[in-house]
């Protein structure tokens, strides 16, 4: 399967063109949207986010991952191989935490070239292609680098600010919710957040952090809007040690 994981927003053509680009060469293989709104323009945030959400997903699963504010400029376009999955995608920190996270992982540069290569849409024009190619077990060439070029050892393990927020208005942390106890307690701005089981362990309107789906740490409000209170992506979070 190809996984979908961008900062393209849930609505406008680019999606649909690089779904396109992808059926063109590989009109048998399953594609699932995981994430078209992700950080945008910000491969740090939804780092963070991609690491936590392929944990999902089998081991031949190819991911075309698209968050590249520096598309056209020199960043390479690269392959990532962590753990049996398969990433493609800019070079641009998206892939780091994976690649911290991952105990086998290699890299390759993309030297392969459409014949058409539009100035601000590798996404479809690059990427989609290429991760077609793969999943189909065509070969496309490359030059191997070292994963140590891709890596960001600035950036922390875990992400204490917000990296999303969802449709509920939940409020999703890059912080590994295995890495805090139930004692901790999250603040941001004079509020504090205690942590709670699940949404009905609280009383409604009550805020809490939890450890969602994925095992990131995320702040709530029961059957209310974390987001309402501020907490927008690129909120910092600070962890209150019991």
């Amino acid at each position: 399967m190809i996984i979908l994981f961008t900062d393209f927003g849930p609505s406008g053509p680019y999606v649909g063109q690089m779904r396109a680009a992808i059926a063109k060469r590989a009109p048998d293989e399953a594609v699932i949207e995981l994430l078209s709104d992700a950080p945008e323009f910000d491969p740090k945030a939804s780092a963070y986010l991609l690491a936590a959400l392929a944990t999902d997903f089998p081991d031949d699963a190819v991911f075309l991952c698209v968050v590249d504010p520096g598309v056209g400029g020199d960043r390479l376009p690269i392959i990532i191989e962590a753990d049996k999955q398969i990433f493609v995608g800019p070079d641009n920190g998206l892939f780091s935490i994976l690649i911290r996270r991952s105990s086998k992982v290699s890299a390759k540069k993309i030297t392969w070239k459409p014949d058409r290569l539009s100035a601000s849409f590798h996404g479809r024009d690059l990427f989609a292609p290429v991760a077609a190619k793969i999943s189909t077990g065509e070969t496309v060439s490359n030059e191997p680098i070292p994963t140590d070029t891709i890596a960001r050892p600035d950036w922390p393990n875990d992400l204490e600010s917000i990296v999303y927020t969802d449709h509920y208005g939940n409020a999703i942390t890059g912080i590994r919710a295995n890495t805090l106890s139930p004692t901790t307690k999250l603040k941001w701005s004079g509020n504090e957040f205690s942590y709670a089981r699940t949404f009905s362990s609280v009383e409604t309107g009550a805020a809490f952090w939890y450890e969602n789906a994925n095992g990131l740490a995320e702040i709530s409000v029961n059957q209310g809007r974390a987001d309402d209170l501020g907490l927008v992506i690129g909120q910092p979070i600070s962890i209150l040690a019991p």
